[in-house]
């Protein structure tokens, strides 16, 4: 019949067992949302109305990470500490009118999210608010104005260009084009720095009423 001692280590042992497990299924759960989070899909919170009224404040969206490639992860999870330079394997142009989400140009520890409007190669030009591309007006659905063009237009925000897209890059503009710092103002977009598609809106929070919008929820974004 074991003793008291036996019995002790008996129950110890079974507790460092069962810690051990614990602890490695919760290491392996942290690796593995690493790994979809860096490979897969993130989701993202709006903070601004620059995309309104594709985009509200409060609406909460997923991003899938692999739609132009597969971004080599260069960053520490969580902080701004980078090792080396941005880079995809199997790198794919986005096509136009794709929400992406990508690295400010000016700060990188900022993300923003606009909607392509010139590829590689392309001439773009804006007259009074309207999009050209390669001399062509670009029937613009999603574009929301909130002011006339001025007179004389207001430069670069109602005109524009015209200027040649850069291999490599991409034009990004806002919805809500008279409030939205967008390529009008920091340039190019350079396609290594794209994070993700926006796909879906999963949740969303109207602060301003303090309650969610349902009609809201999972809608596919175009």
């Amino acid at each position: 019949m074991p003793n008291n001692q036996t019995l002790t280590q008996d129950r110890s042992k079974k507790k460092k067992s069962l810690l051990r497990e614990y602890g490695e299924a919760i290491f392996i759960a942290i690796l593995l949302a690493l790994f979809i989070r860096a490979f897969i899909i993130q989701a993202f919170k709006i903070p601004s109305g620059s995309m309104k009224n594709t985009l509200l404040i409060g609406d909460h969206i997923l991003v899938s990470k692999f739609s132009y490639g597969i971004h080599i992860p260069n960053q520490i999870p969580f902080t701004n500490i980078v090792f080396f330079d941005d880079y995809r394997f199997f790198a794919k142009t986005p096509d136009r009118g794709d929400i992406i989400v990508f690295k400010f140009p000016k700060d990188e520890s900022r993300d923003f999210i606009k909607r392509v409007i010139g590829l590689p190669g392309e001439q773009l030009e804006l007259r009074r608010q309207k999009v050209f591309i390669n001399g062509k007006l670009y029937d613009d659905p999603y574009a929301r104005h909130t002011d006339f063009p001025s007179n004389p237009p207001m430069r670069p925000r109602d005109d524009f260009g015209p200027i040649r897209v850069p291999e490599g890059h991409v034009f990004v503009m806002g919805d809500n084009r008279e409030n939205s710092q967008d390529s009008r103002f920091w340039g190019f977009l350079d396609m290594d720095k794209i994070k993700g598609k926006a796909l879906i809106i999963y949740w969303s929070w109207n602060r301003d009423e303090n309650w969610i919008r349902p009609e809201r929820l999972f809608k596919v974004l175009e």
